[in-house]
């Protein structure tokens, strides 16, 4: 079976909820959608309430709270939000990469080895049995290995080891300065062999949320090596199909998932910074005009908060005193402002009692933007 490049758009924003809003929780929307970056603690609140019929900022928070959802690094070893019931799966599909990146250079200039990394992992996790600001972290390290070891020890650990984000308030649920629990996960997997049943596991659910998608897609989105996948995918048999994508790229997705119409009507989206569908994919086009990348995907990895008009990037937007500032690098018509203006008004009402200025740190990059239309949607 083939499918063009229009049909892979609409696939992707009908498993991602952005065809039409899903009257969902916000944990069955994070179970739905797989994986929901997380490095900038209101980008989940802003990647759900694109995503959720009505939704409340208060359900997420909640999710937190009783760890139904939980914040952590996985996948490009970079902070995502995910359903708990995927996470012990996902941490081990990425034990490969994790324990190259997070147990290699700079834990060895330390003076640590990958075996002294194992020993404390259980140790780390038994002190961190409850909330575990960073600072208790650091000091327990320091207490076992000493000062000069401490830095490096932290540095591997925090990503390496089981830990969830632990809430600590504020308007998104997480400040600046992080607290740690332990995952609770059980024994760790040790070395840098990949653990098949994990990876596999983290196949399907990519496929469920991202598909149809290739090796190189799923090795982009997990940080994983393309063998193993290869292998995962032989392993999968019947779990999985193949289609014959654009330029006869070979695509897999699971049998039956949906895949809509490329004449599928997408409504506009004002999408969060790092949202994951622009980032999921080793060929962005499918999200992201060629020509567009490189506005939106900043050199530092700073990805900004992009208009989604007709199913791809058109613009981006920002919070500005009185409204949303959008920002189209290509002329649009008056329904699709018309309808970035509805937008602009439910997002500004859920940002007016957590953050109104939402994302304003990063606001530097807009100087940086070519001349394009600018317009501002009144709240």
């Amino acid at each position: 079976m083939k499918i063009t490049a229009r049909e892979l758009n609409r696939a992707t924003l009908d498993r991602q909820l952005l065809l039409q809003r899903g009257a969902l929780s916000a944990t069955e929307a994070v179970r739905r959608v797989v994986a929901v970056q997380a490095q900038h603690a209101p980008s989940p609140y802003v990647a759900l309430w694109n995503r959720v019929v009505d939704f409340d900022p208060a359900d997420l928070d909640a999710g937190f709270t009783a760890r139904s959802v939980v914040k952590a690094t996985l996948m490009r070893i970079t902070l995502h939000t995910v359903h708990a019931d995927d996470y012990q799966a996902f941490r081990e599909a990425m034990q490969p990469t994790l324990y190259s990146s997070r147990l290699g250079f700079r834990f060895a200039a330390s003076g640590l080895t990958p075996d002294d990394g194992h020993e404390l992992v259980p140790e780390l996790l038994a002190f961190a049995d409850r909330p575990r600001t960073t600072v208790e972290m650091k000091t327990w390290l320091e207490s076992r290995l000493g000062a000069d070891k401490q830095p490096g020890a932290w540095w591997g650990l925090r990503a390496y080891a089981p830990l969830h984000h632990a809430p600590t308030g504020g308007p998104w649920s997480f400040a600046d300065r992080a607290s740690f629990v332990s995952a609770r996960t059980g024994p760790v997997p040790s070395g840098r062999d990949t653990v098949a049943p994990a990876l596999q596991a983290l196949i399907l659910r990519y496929l469920e949320g991202f598909g149809p998608a290739s090796v190189l897609d799923v090795a982009q989105f997990a940080m994983v090596r393309r063998a193993p996948i290869r292998e995962a995918l032989i392993a999968l048999g019947e779990s999985v199909e193949q289609l014959e994508g654009p330029g006869g790229a070979v695509l897999y997705d699971i049998p039956g998932a949906s895949r809509p119409p490329a004449h599928t009507p997408a409504p506009p989206r004002l999408m969060a910074m790092w949202d994951s569908t622009l980032l999921a994919y080793a060929d962005r086009s499918r999200v992201i005009p060629p020509d567009y990348r490189r506005l939106v995907i900043r050199n530092n990895g700073d990805v900004l908060p992009t208009l989604l008009v007709d199913g791809y990037v058109a613009g981006v937007w920002r919070p500005v005193d009185g409204g949303i500032e959008a920002t189209a690098f290509h002329e649009l018509p008056p329904a699709v402002w018309d309808a970035l203006g509805a937008e602009a008004r439910s997002l500004t009402a859920v940002l007016a009692g957590r953050d109104p200025r939402v994302y304003s740190r990063y606001n530097h990059w807009w100087a940086k933007l070519p001349d394009a239309e600018a317009r501002v949607l009144p709240a």
